[in-house]
């Protein structure tokens, strides 16, 4: 009997891989393309056919059933989930969700993808019908009223919390709706009901009954009992739009092989998950399917790369044609369970991969003083220039350019009659021209050479970004990790991103080029369980222990099912857990000693530098079981090289001149051949070395060894960049340099701004985004500002040069300022922005500073959530701090920081303190952290590069960057603007004069909003990728009339400004501009919250705040239709959860839906708002600022203006217990009780262009 065969195939959008492992013989390896018509009709299949004509001697033809008699198991990863994704190509599906709730996936978070793009395009939904369930479940919460809910089931959910059940499910109604889908020709449903994480009951029935029925179902509780429904929910429609694909692909292949892959000749089928497990292929489903490919590839570097005895972790670096996915392994796999894949929330395990849009197809181009690598990729066609199909300059062609691709060793599939090599000619003309051009515009003397390499290095930094992500911003140093290069372009920058990043090894292995293939055959059966739980960690030990012994026995007896005996398989424990009060939750698997509490405390310092003195609470339990199933086991990389016996490498095959630093000029390189090296040889760089597949390029002083299985590269040691720190002068603003610095500055930000949402407590900087982080020049001046509130963008500067200039002189090391008062740079109250000053070391002078800015939730005043709509005075919005040291001399000042938080807001007459300092507190700590972070970062960056070339380009960075409208608030006061241009020199005057006066009310901005607005709308209108720092305005004169309302006087009440004026001065610059139409104008600000008082005992409850802003329609604009139900223009805060929102506060959300027709006619309609309504289970203040409830956002080019917001309060009489629906204006406030509502209706935006039929009126 022939040996049974392996077989492993990798399904990628050009080639198929096929590795086949037959006992006693070598491995098998092929690579064929994956569309071919014209040979085969299916790619995995021809590639089996190959194997077992080569293994059995056999000719097999074509297009006959295969019989798999000696085939032992067949491994599979594809790309087919993904690609029906990205091209949505699925399933014609349905959503079924509670009612009230039927636009809530659309609506999502609603946050717009890109903050500058005008037209806040997001990716459609899925699904293309909603059925609304008449079934309601909620939470018990500790402060709502009892005898409101004592009318309702209560029921304890998985978690072992109490719900009550508002609405029972009314089977028959669903029963019809369903038929009534299937009618129309839906095959697949998804359920998604709030709360079904907890409670699946409901969803359960509706699945039974849609199953019943021949339909395919997707349940959201069943794919993945986590908290938040919109990510649920979104998984939910992505396993229903993708499983019948995935189902329909495999029964294609099946029907290629004798009795289908089920039959009796014994072979295992089985696919690889997004998690990095394989499973059998009847459980295969779209939701796990998406990350299929590169999941395969994951498991292969960590197969291949890892030593159980160094322990060094490994980065893994893929880097394909139009992208490159890093990911990182230290033993075990990292698994993310939230991510955002082609505008689809995915809330399943996967492999932690990021992928940056850096490949090499990635188009290089000239823009803004600035060398730009991507996001564009020339794709396959046109390619890049070299392919002799009228393409752009890209990576690739650089490469080729500077000798590090050799033509010769390429398949010559080129030009018109597909048998030319690649076109070196037109590359150099192309490199040529453009070096023409930007020693024009920078009046420099740089050669093409120098240019080509310049774009690589942009290329290289753009790729560590990421890897600096995985590492760095969790407290892994980089440079302590291996890098392990696979993927087809890959090998020609291994080096040079090593060395960026300070790693001096480089692992390649021999498959490198067909690792996804290879990991198949090193991967595992994997089944995981997952529940959600409700438990204080200490003191719930054992029953937490006693889920997880059950969910094990569930997995086991899973795989035992399948064939594995019990000694096969390995079980790993988890717990997903996080500090009371925060939703940060890190998922820690069981360590050696079984202490699950120490291994968070560890984890949790370990990435956000500081631990809480706060309970430790369980979210979920989960295991996943192992079932070893790989055929190869093989020597680790630092295993052979430790075995090996050294030969120095033959003669190379040829010298060909590469270019590898500017000033030294074309190195001659040697040229080898990896399949004529041989084993345990020794070579120094600089070198290059040719695979089937691939280039690989050996750096200067790098040294490589050929081992058994792979390839090793060491770099030279840090002493060159200490040397090149230390001779620390810069002569002239390289180009090259302004653009990776530029890259450093914004990753540092990113970095700042990541820690800070992590180890935040308040759900407005955790949830909703309402942050900013940024660094500083060291005279306060704007370098870099990670774009995520757009109204923090250049009033940070402000706040920073108040302090630099007050504190002159006085600060020192281990000091930390605080302030939010608007004289000292301040939006409004609530943003408290956290300065920290960092100095050379052992020296007071200041090198640089760092600041972040966060949305608390309350910091004392009138009203809870310190939004007061009726304030008219600055000290009824909450506690205003000018200056003040929050951390002195490396002590953090909490007892003053109480006395400002608590005592002097309360001094004033109907004032509060702070309803929940202890969350102030904390936040003000996760501020110090991301500062810190921050700081780490830039003294890395001075470590690489020395202190002057870093402050130099502070500086240059900022140097690069640099009509008439009316608008009225609803109040009637004018926003005027006229802006005048020169031509001749590009500066620009913004003349706000004639705008109304300061207000008695808060809707007056301090300055730095105007200067923030102008910022936002000038990078919308140059839609290119500039710095966003003071260098903005720099050729631009403001003109602000003072005192005014855009200047208010030191005590004007602010709270508004921020979040309504902001809104409209950003209208008017772009009406001014004649940018696109007014969209709602406003964020619709509502707070609700209570005092803390006294309990029976005498003890103090505290009291709390919660403040969201609301989404509304956006302004259509010339070839664009508005959005709806979007956050616009200066914020892009997200909207808490509704399943976070009823189990944090003592509330029902009964409604979040579009308001349909709201959005202006016009050629392009303007984008509608949303209708959200709250009923409160306590009595509760509830306050709402909003404007556009008078003036209707206006259409402009004929189209027509939006629907205004309105605001509705609904309560019973209290004589005769008649409903009552009040109107609140735009500004009010209400002490509402328990069963009232709030109903905000946002408006819509306005339309662009005269529809058919309008006869131009407006």
């Amino acid at each position: 009997m022939a040996p049974k065969i392996t077989i492993s195939i990798d399904r990628g959008g050009t080639f198929t891989d096929v590795h086949a492992i037959v006992p006693d013989r070598a491995d098998i390896v092929l690579k064929l393309l994956s569309v071919d018509p014209s040979n085969y009709s299916d790619a995995p299949t021809e590639g089996i056919r190959r194997v077992i004509e080569l293994v059995t001697g056999e000719t097999i033809p074509r297009g006959v059933p295969l019989r798999l008699d000696a085939v032992e198991c067949l491994r599979m990863g594809t790309t087919v989930a993904t690609n029906a994704l990205l091209e949505r190509k699925g399933t014609r599906s349905a959503l079924l969700t509670t009612k009230g709730f039927r636009d809530l996936l659309k609506i999502g978070n609603q946050a717009r993808p890109d903050i500058f793009d005008l037209s806040a395009r997001r990716p459609d939904v899925l699904f293309e019908a909603v059925v609304e369930v008449d079934e309601r479940i909620i939470p018990s919460h500790p402060r709502s009223d009892k005898e409101a809910l004592a009318a309702y089931r209560a029921i304890t959910g998985t978690t072992g919390e109490t719900y009550h059940v508002l609405q029972e499910l009314n089977v028959e109604a669903v029963t019809a709706d369903l038929r009534s889908l299937k009618a129309k020709g839906f095959g697949s449903v998804a359920v998604a009901l709030v709360n079904s994480f907890a409670c699946p009951d409901h969803e359960r029935l509706i699945g039974e009954t849609a199953s019943s029925l021949g339909l395919s179902v997707a349940l959201s509780s069943t794919l993945q009992p986590m908290i938040k429904v919109v990510p649920r929910g979104m998984s939910a429609t992505a396993d229903a739009y993708l499983t019948p694909v995935i189902k329909s692909y495999i029964d294609a292949i099946s029907a290629n092989f004798e009795g289908g892959l089920g039959g009796a000749h014994g072979c295992r089928v089985e696919f690889m998950q997004s998690d990095g497990g394989l499973v059998d292929f009847r459980q295969f489903s779209g939701l796990r399917a998406i990350l299929s490919g590169p999941a395969a590839g994951v498991v292969g570097f960590s197969a291949t790369s890892w030593d159980p005895e160094a322990r060094v972790p490994i980065i893994g670096f893929d880097m394909g044609g139009t992208s490159t996915d890093v990911s990182r392994f230290d033993g075990h796999l990292d698994h993310t369970f939230s991510s955002s894949i082609s505008g689809v929330s995915i809330q399943a395990p996967q492999l932690d991969i990021n992928t940056v849009a850096a490949g090499g197809g990635s188009i290089l181009s000239w823009r803004n003083g600035l060398f730009q690598v991507g996001p564009e990729s020339a794709s396959a066609h046109p390619g890049p220039a070299c392919y002799r199909k009228g393409g752009p300059l890209t990576v690739t062609d650089a490469n080729l350019f500077l000798g590090r691709l050799l033509p010769e060793y390429f398949p010559k599939i080129f030009g018109p009659n597909e048998d030319q090599p690649l076109d070196r000619d037109i590359t150099t003309k192309l490199f040529t021209e453009l070096t023409d051009k930007i020693n024009a515009d920078q009046e420099v003397h740089y050669t093409p050479e120098e240019i080509a390499l310049g774009f690589l290095k942009v290329a290289d930094e753009s790729m560590t970004r990421p890897i600096r992500n995985l590492t760095e911003a969790r407290g892994f140093e980089t440079s302590s990790h291996h890098l392990a290069c696979f993927g087809g372009a890959g090998g020609q920058h291994a080096c040079n991103v090593a060395a960026s990043l300070g790693i001096s090894r480089i692992i390649v292995h021999k498959y490198s080029s067909i690792l996804s293939a290879y990991g198949l055959a090193l991967a595992d059966i994997v089944h995981e369980v997952q529940e959600p739980m409700a438990a204080e960690y200490h003191t719930a030990t054992i029953p937490v222990l006693k889920r997880l012994a059950a969910l094990q026995q569930r997995s086991e007896a899973h795989l035992t099912s399948q064939g594995f005996k019990p000694d096969q398989l390995m079980h790993q424990l988890f717990l997903n857990m996080r500090y009371e009060g925060s939703d940060t939750s890190l998922m820690i698997m069981q360590p050696e000693n079984g202490d699950f509490a120490g291994a968070f405390v560890d984890r949790h310092r370990r990435e956000f530098s500081f631990a809480l003195d706060r309970p430790v609470l369980v979210d979920d339990v989960r295991i996943r079981s192992v079932a070893a199933s790989r055929s190869i086991t093989e020597k680790s990389p630092l295993q052979q090289l430790q075995e090996a016996t050294l030969s120095a490498a033959g003669k190379p095959t040829q010298i060909t001149p590469v270019y590898f630093e500017a000033g030294a000029g074309y190195v001659d390189t040697p040229v080898h051949q990896l399949r004529t090296l041989g084993k345990d040889v020794q070579l120094h760089g600089p070198a290059i070395i040719i695979d089937e597949t691939q280039t690989i390029v050996v750096a200067p002083n790098a040294v490589a060894y050929v081992l058994q299985t792979c390839l090793i590269i060491d770099l030279e040691s840090d002493e060159a960049k200490a040397k090149a720190a230390a001779a620390d002068e810069v002569a002239q603003v390289d180009p090259i340099r302004l653009t990776i610095f530029g890259h450093r500055f914004m990753s540092v930000a990113e970095q700042m701004g990541r820690t800070l949402q992590k180890t935040a407590v308040s759900t407005n900087i955790k949830e909703r985004l309402d942050f900013s982080c940024a660094l500083f020049s060291p005279d306060g001046g704007l370098v870099a500002n990670a774009p995520h509130v757009p109204v923090h963008l250049g009033s940070m500067q402000f706040a920073v040069r108040f302090q630099h200039q007050r504190w002159l002189s006085k600060l020192k090391e281990g000091d930390v300022l605080v302030a939010n008062h608007p004289i000292s740079g301040g939006t409004h109250l609530p943003d408290v922005t956290v300065v920290t000053p960092v100095f050379s070391r052992g020296t007071d002078e200041i090198i640089f500073y760092v600041a972040s800015r966060g949305h608390h939730a309350d910091i004392g005043g009138i009203l809870p959530g310190s939004m007061p709509p009726n304030s008219t005075e600055l000290w009824q919005e909450g506690t205003a701090i000018e200056s003040e040291l929050l951390v002195s001399g490396g002590v953090f000042n909490e007892s003053r920081m109480r006395e400002l938080f608590l005592d002097v807001p309360s001094r004033f007459p109907g004032c509060s303190g702070s309803r929940n300092i202890s969350d102030n507190l904390s936040d003000l700590k996760a501020q110090i952290a991301a500062n810190a972070r921050g700081i780490a970062l830039i003294q890395n960056l001075i470590d690489e590069y020395g202190l002057s070339t870093v402050q130099t380009y502070m500086y240059a960075i900022q140097t690069t960057a640099e009509q008439a409208a009316v608008d009225y608030m609803d109040d009637g006061t004018p926003i005027r603007l006229t802006i005048t241009i020169d031509s001749k020199d590009g500066s620009a005057v913004f003349d706000f004069a004639g705008t109304g006066p300061e207000v008695h009310g808060n809707i007056n901005a301090p300055e730095a909003i105007t200067h923030s607005a102008i910022i936002y709308a000038l990078r919308c209108m140059i839609n290119a990728d500039i710095p966003l720092n003071q260098g903005c305005l720099s050729p631009i004169d403001i003109r602000i009339p003072r005192p005014s309302i855009l200047s208010p006087t030191r005590a004007a009440a602010v709270v508004g400004g921020n979040v309504t004026t902001s809104q409209r001065v950003t209208d008017v610059v772009l009406k001014a501009l004649g940018a696109c139409a007014a969209s709602q104008g406003c964020l619709n600000n509502l707070t609700f919250g209570i005092d803390a008082k006294k309990d029976e005992s005498g003890a103090v409850v505290p009291g709390f705040g919660y403040y969201e802003t609301i989404a509304g329609g956006a302004g259509a604009g010339p070839g664009w239709h508005g959005e709806s139900g979007v956050h616009v223009h200066m914020t892009n805060t997200r909207i808490t959860d509704p399943e976070i929102l009823e189990k944090r506060y003592p509330c029902i959300l009964r409604r979040f839906e579009l308001r349909e027709d709201t959005g202006g006619h016009g050629k392009f309609r303007g984008g509608d708002g949303v209708a959200r309504e709250i009923e409160f289970l306590t009595p509760v203040q509830c306050s709402i600022l909003s404007e556009r409830r008078v003036h209707r956002p206006y259409g402009m080019e004929g189209g027509e203006a939006a629907q205004t917001g309105l605001n509705l309060w609904l309560s019973k009489d209290a004589y005769t217990g008649e409903d009552r629906t009040v109107n609140m204006g735009g500004k009010g406030s209400v002490a509402m009780t328990t069963g009232d509502r709030v109903v905000i209706m946002t408006p819509g935006g306005g339309g662009w262009g005269a529809e058919e039929g309008m006869n131009g009126v407006c």
